[in-house]
């Protein structure tokens, strides 16, 4: 998630965001898109990792937009959306700070603890605030991750920085694991983290393109287009799985053939 409560810019059309140790400053001016920003390190490099330019994304949407006309629309309608080459650590701490809430609130409570626990970045005038690192984070009690609005949240934060800073598990042996149902029991493990939160986490950090997040949402979707059951209260996940399966199964052939792309292969 990048670590922004407000980054557009009504002036310069431009909008800015946080990731890592980066702030970047993206704009469109006529048929180019312009980076900016203060970088830890060539400011190419980090731009082409973090938004996936590397991967042929023309190629995988032509092949998915044959699957139906659902797909094909969906398709369309979202353009240019990408998914993001995120920090292994934001992800597990946002995601579990993401457990039913809502998008403002979530982007709340992020900005709240990067102010407090992260490191301050200058850059045209304005302060930023980098997501607090493992060990900064350690620092922070329950009560205090309280006051900055986490709810139940808050002792899960602190119990899974905790299982990280104790060597419980570490990033190192969840980036390394090939298998994904081990990596996804791993995960589960960490406070917070259930089955849908060990997918998320799977798919926009780890690149586990065989994996299929479901929510109530996705649910109630699936069910409209291909299910339809009366009550989708009643579509079991295991049938969702399926579905998905069957669906993009072509789309996970193809994302195997762009692994070497990627720092952190799936």
């Amino acid at each position: 998630m990048v670590n922004v409560l407000d980054g557009i810019e009504k002036k310069t059309g431009s909008y800015t965001g946080i990731f890592k140790s980066n702030v970047l400053n993206v704009k469109k001016e006529n048929n180019k898109i312009i980076f900016e920003g203060v970088c830890d390190g060539k400011i190419e490099e980090i731009v082409a990792d973090y938004f996936d330019l590397n991967t042929n994304y023309e190629e995988i949407k032509c092949k998915l937009s044959k699957i139906d006309n659902y797909l094909k629309t969906s398709i369309e309608y979202g353009n240019g959306i990408r998914i993001l080459n995120q920090d292994l650590w934001e992800t597990i701490i946002s995601f579990i700070i993401s457990a039913n809430n809502n998008i403002p609130r979530i982007k709340g409570i992020i900005d709240r603890i990067s102010k407090k626990y992260g490191e301050k970045i200058e850059y045209r005038n304005k302060e930023y605030y980098t997501f607090p690192k493992m060990e900064s984070l350690e620092k922070a009690t329950v009560e205090e991750l309280r006051a900055l609005g986490l709810g139940f949240r808050d002792k899960r934060i602190y119990e899974t920085t905790k299982m990280f800073i104790n060597n419980e598990i570490t990033l190192e042996e969840l980036e390394s694991e090939k298998n994904t149902d081990i990596l996804r029991e791993k995960l589960m493990t960490l406070s917070g983290v259930g089955g849908k939160v060990a997918d998320c986490i799977m798919l926009f950090s780890l690149k586990k393109y065989n994996v299929f997040p479901i929510d109530v949402w996705v649910r109630r979707v699936m069910n409209e287009l291909y299910i339809k059951m009366d009550d989708e209260n009643k579509v079991s996940k295991k049938l969702l799985q399926d579905l998905a399966k069957e669906k993009y199964a072509e789309l996970a052939g193809l994302a195997q053939q762009y692994l070497f792309y990627w720092k952190r292969e799936a």
